[in-house]
């Protein structure tokens, strides 16, 4: 149990189906993880699924690129929102940070923060993608913008979740902001390290062989 409730259960792979998000469902109350994370088009079903169980709704947004419009991100948080999403997982505009436009990628998380209604707000940096100096200014400017979390990686790019990028990003915000390990993390022992070196939660589409110590195919979210 204890374990359990760092994990995000996870399924947002563009051909799932409502089957296999009905599942995920099952499994997250089964092992009372802290959440499934899906795509907004999921929520309202999930919603449904979950309700009065121990298992939030979380959703992404802007995924997995970053690169729409604020004005769009922040519609979709407030629909996610009106339609039972609990916690919100934005990714960062990459290509403002990289051009250090600063002021952008800090308004853009503080209006979607705005958007959230006091909903958990987790800011994904898609570390991958990033210098050490880039993934130290985005949890800066997460911070500073009022997000709860920082996030690793959307697990859709060149790589995700390392124990130096979680050390490094925890070393940044400071022990009161959670830090989200996402992306790769396949297995028990893969949990506990994200978890020795910050970690606070772990998104994962592996989450029942995690806690079941089983063994997962590689490739595997």
């Amino acid at each position: 149990m204890e374990y359990s409730r760092y994990i995000d259960h996870t399924l947002l792979k563009p051909d799932a189906s409502i089957d296999a998000v009905k599942l995920l469902c099952e499994e997250a109350k089964q092992y009372h993880f802290m959440s499934v994370c899906v795509n907004p088009g999921f929520v309202p079903l999930c919603a449904d699924l979950l309700k009065g169980s121990d298992v939030k709704v979380c959703t992404v947004i802007g995924f997995p690129l970053g690169a729409t419009l604020t004005t769009s991100k922040v519609f979709e948080t407030s629909e996610a929102v009106s339609l039972g999403a609990e916690e919100i997982d934005m990714v960062i505009n990459v290509s403002q940070l990289k051009a250090k436009n600063d002021a952008y990628v800090r308004q853009e998380i503080a209006d979607i923060k705005k958007a959230c209604q006091c909903r958990l707000l987790k800011v994904i940096i898609e570390t991958c993608l990033l210098t050490d100096e880039e993934k130290v200014r985005a949890c800066k400017l997460s911070v500073e913008a009022g997000a709860d979390y920082v996030k690793t990686s959307t697990g859709f790019s060149t790589g995700g979740a390392t124990k130096a990028d979680i050390a490094l990003m925890r070393q940044t915000v400071g022990p009161n902001i959670g830090v989200k390990a996402s992306g790769g993390v396949r297995t028990y022992e893969a949990m506990l390290e994200m978890i020795a070196a910050g970690a606070t939660r772990i998104g994962t589409s592996s989450g029942p062989k995690i806690i079941n110590h089983d063994e997962v195919p590689a490739g595997t979210y």
